[in-house]
């Protein structure tokens, strides 16, 4: 259904590109490129290299090792 409210990590996906100027696409290859890495530690280099607010960096760190099988 196109009405349907999009749940979970990517419903703050708007808010990010709009927060910080870039593509999703973007934040996701900064992640890749930081693999192998655990959860919060990727979670902490978006927060301190590119100035993410905790629940964004999650969403995004959250959203893409669910879509890589590595959640």
């Amino acid at each position: 259904m196109a009405d349907e409210k999009v749940k979970g990590p990517a419903s703050y996906f708007p808010s990010i590109e709009k927060t910080y100027g870039k593509p999703i696409a973007d934040w996701k290859a900064v992640v890749r490129a930081a693999y192998p890495a655990k959860h919060m530690d990727l979670v902490a280099l978006l927060k301190a290299d590119h100035g993410l607010g905790h629940g964004h960096a999650n969403a995004i760190v959250a959203h893409t090792l669910a879509e890589d099988g590595l959640k």
